[in-house]
């Protein structure tokens, strides 16, 4: 084949520029999958990240080609290059350039943008600079022009926010509002499986690999593979399922562990343990946001919090009874431990000089001399260190980051609003909210493999089409397969931007913009993994970033009223969508105009 070689170094800028757009398209997208599960503790970071790993993957490698189709031919007409292979390799490195740039400073400062309006923008700016405006598909375009693409500006937020709302109603007054809510959330959970691998079963058949050829199959085939996967995943519910939730919620049994799912019916018959339960034993994990004791403690007690200076350095006479398990990376601030902690940072800022030497029990538990580097780093045995500990270290931070922790902000004005908003939201029981968890992770997977499927086009999009163009030495035909190569790579650094730095955006999500509960959590992820599915189906690249906030804005709404909603988080997330569309064109227009009219000899 004619590789051009002559333009190695722009395709080598190429591939280095897509790898950075797919990773921070992993860290800054990650929270759209699973932030809601995450936020309500339904998921751990590492549970989320290893589930999210598999799920990305998955869905970019066996649908992300009719989604990257669009964004390789349906921005810029392939005319504008006139020909000239070398051009339009360059215009599509000039578009990944800018867009990575981009996300790697909006995910470096904690902002939530869009990757698709990222990279979309930045292709619009390059057609601009190669041959004006009209080199650009600002109509429609068969749903795949500019304007196609821009109007999910409005329309993924509010098809999101309806089907989120309408699935939340169902679950509040068919499961949460009746007297007894564990009998209803039983009965109903068989039929939200079949829903959801439904949902899922479509995303894979009428969109799925080109190799499978699953669209080619004939309707009545289709639809009988869609209805039996979800009769099949009802039916395993109920066998499997409802007997292991039935032993944890009904029965209390705290002694049941996470393998005893697999003994299925036998279950049923499975004794509860006869110990009273107690703050050590919890047969669920305690979801609330705010505990009901500390709200109405707190609601008596805030104008005498606001007065007293002493309340805010957890005074004896001000602290309220830990009334519930301190929720996990969190300490209670009346706790004793707390306290000495307090005296001992007192200590240490007055007599700084008696203090120097001396390390505090956790400087203490952390230094290990088997993973210090003593003398150069050249050294085998620094090496070694460095290969064994520091670098798994390194990549594992992300998945391990606590979120709740980072998410807290005690003694804040913003603090006390957003608890304030959490105030106005009813919290349900923590029974009942737990058989919903399951159904979030499964909706949270759902979400995380429409998100594969979608967004991995942001990056290999332009990737694969510079890929034909240095392989076959001429310009890319209007329809050309996406290797699946690509697709795996792309899938591949969606993974590690999620896994290393996918925090540092889900700790400003979640809570901060409205209260999480599973419950509310798995309407806003089946919400909008609805749209994007829906979206992915017709070969529209809309926004996972939109679709979520819209779902998660809709749910807030419904449960909490409008002061339910952080709107001003929300102003924030909508600015930061509304500057990427003139910087990333312009930085991808510009730097594409310089490099072709730069002086040469």
């Amino acid at each position: 084949m004619p590789y051009m070689h002559q333009y190695d170094y722009i395709f080598v800028i190429g591939l280095l520029f897509a790898a950075l757009d797919a990773y921070n398209i992993g860290a800054n997208d990650v929270a759209n999958s699973f932030a809601t599960s995450v936020s309500s503790r339904s998921l751990t970071m590492r549970q989320a990240c290893l589930a999210a790993a598999l799920c990305e993957f998955l869905g970019a490698v066996l649908v992300g080609a009719k989604v990257s189709g669009t964004i390789k031919n349906g921005i810029i007409s392939l005319s504008s290059f006139q020909g000239n292979a070398g051009v339009e390799m360059l215009g599509f490195t000039c578009a990944l350039v800018a867009s990575a740039c981009w996300l790697m400073f909006c995910t470096r400062n904690s902002w939530t943008v869009s990757t698709t309006y990222s990279i979309v923008s930045a292709l619009a700016g390059v057609g601009v600079a190669v041959n004006g405006t009209k080199a650009v598909q600002w109509g429609w375009n068969n749903s795949k022009g500019v304007a196609a693409i821009f109007a999910g500006f409005i329309i993924a937020p509010g098809i999101s926010a309806g089907f989120a709302m309408v699935i939340y109603l169902i679950t509040k007054y068919a499961v949460l509002e009746r007297k007894n809510s564990i009998k209803a959330a039983l009965t109903i959970s068989p039929i939200y499986f079949f829903t959801v691998a439904a949902v899922l079963t479509m995303s894979i058949v009428y969109k799925g690999a080109p190799s499978l050829k699953l669209n080619k199959l004939s309707k009545t085939t289709i639809a009988l593979a869609i209805v039996l996967t979800g009769l099949v995943v009802a039916i395993l519910s109920i066998l499997f399922w409802l007997p292991y939730v039935y032993a944890k919620v009904v029965k209390k049994d705290y002694t049941i562990r996470w393998y005893h799912f697999f003994y299925g019916p036998f279950l049923w018959k499975r004794p509860a343990p006869k110990e009273s339960l107690d703050q050590v034993h919890q047969h669920v994990p305690d979801y609330r946001v705010i505990g009901r004791n500390d709200e109405q403690q707190n609601q008596s007690n805030n104008d005498e919090n606001r007065s007293s200076p002493s309340s805010r350095f957890g005074d004896a006479t001000h602290a309220q009874p830990a009334t519930t398990l301190p929720n996990e990376g969190q300490i209670q601030d009346n706790s004793p431990n707390r306290e000495k902690f307090n005296e001992l940072e007192r200590d240490i800022e007055s007599h700084p000089t008696i203090f120097a030497n001396q390390k505090t029990p956790l400087e203490e538990v952390e230094i290990d001399p088997k993973t210090q580097i003593q003398g150069p780093w050249i050294l085998p045995r620094n090496l070694w260190i460095i290969i064994r500990y520091k670098i798994p270290k390194a990549l594992l931070h992300g998945s391990s980051v606590d979120i709740h922790a980072l998410q807290n902000m005690t003694g804040t004005k913003e603090a006390q609003r957003i608890h304030e908003m959490h105030a106005r939201a009813n919290q349900y029981s923590n029974e009942t909210e737990h058989m919903y968890s399951f159904l979030q992770v499964l909706t949270a997977c759902t979400n995380s493999f429409a998100h594969g499927a979608n967004d991995v086009a942001n990056a290999v999009g332009p990737f694969s089409a510079i890929y034909y163009v240095w392989q076959n030495g001429k310009v890319t035909p209007s329809n050309t397969p996406t290797p699946t190569w690509i697709l795996a790579f792309g899938g591949a650094m969606i993974v590690i931007g999620l896994a290393t730095y996918g925090y540092n955006i889900m700790a400003i999500l979640g809570n901060k913009l409205t209260m999480h509960s599973p419950s509310r959590g798995f309407s806003m992820e089946f919400g909008a993994a609805i749209t994007v599915l829906l979206a992915s189906q017709y070969g529209i690249p809309v926004s996972t970033t939109m679709c979520i906030t819209g779902a998660t804005t809709g749910v807030g709404v419904l449960s909490s009223g409008w002061r339910g909603v952080n709107w001003k988080q929300l102003s924030w997330i909508y600015l930061g969508w509304l500057l990427t569309v003139p910087i990333a064109g312009v930085a991808a227009g510009c730097l594409m105009g310089i490099i072709l009219n730069a002086p040469h000899f």
